[in-house]
């Protein structure tokens, strides 16, 4: 019984800080599929990205061939590429392209939503005002009554017939000039 090793705790062992062969293939392939990205971008957006002219050459080939297996294999050579690349500057700018526009998305949604609640009720105009002190009330009166008269001669117009948008529109236009600095009015 004495002669039974004794089983080895975690602490005996120097820790590996070698990535795991799991691990490695992950990040190839989280490379591949960021490099299948960069080639989907058009040249203007390709031109703002911070990309050596080995890595920007081999993309904008990449573009080109429309062999499936040159193509497949051309995008394994921009992934290999890209092991000597700043990914993560990279991937920074592609997400703020991506939620940039949701961001730019969504301001203008409320911008809607607030111009419409603008034609419904004078309270919403009132609040606005409160607001933005230094707004010229009448002319975003005059805008608001002619987007009102539009509203209602869309509503009479006969089935088939393209309404009117142009105080519409102009609103909103106004409404963007604004500076809402929150999410909430």
């Amino acid at each position: 019984m004495d002669d039974m090793p004794l089983p080895a705790s975690p602490d005996d062992f120097p820790e590996d800080r070698r990535p795991s062969k799991s691990q490695v293939k992950r990040d190839m392939h989280a490379l591949l599929d960021l490099g299948r990205e960069l080639i989907a971008l058009p040249a203007a957006k390709l031109a703002q990205l911070p990309l050596g002219d080995t890595l920007r050459e081999a993309i904008a080939l990449a573009q080109r061939i429309h062999s499936h297996e040159g193509r497949r294999r051309q995008v394994h050579y921009v992934g290999k590429l890209m092991r000597r690349t700043d990914v993560s500057a990279l991937r920074a700018q592609l997400d703020l392209w991506a939620n940039g526009s949701r961001e730019q998305t969504r301001a203008m949604h409320r911008l809607e939503d607030l111009r419409d609640r603008l034609i419904d009720s004078d309270e919403i105009l009132t609040r606005l005002l409160e607001r933005f002190p230094g707004l010229d009330i009448q002319s975003l009166r005059a805008q608001i009554r002619a987007a009102r008269k539009e509203a209602r001669d869309n509503a009479a117009l006969p089935e088939g017939r393209e309404p009117a948008r142009k105080h519409y529109r102009a609103l909103f236009q106004t409404l963007k000039t604004l500076d809402f600095e929150d999410e909430t009015f």
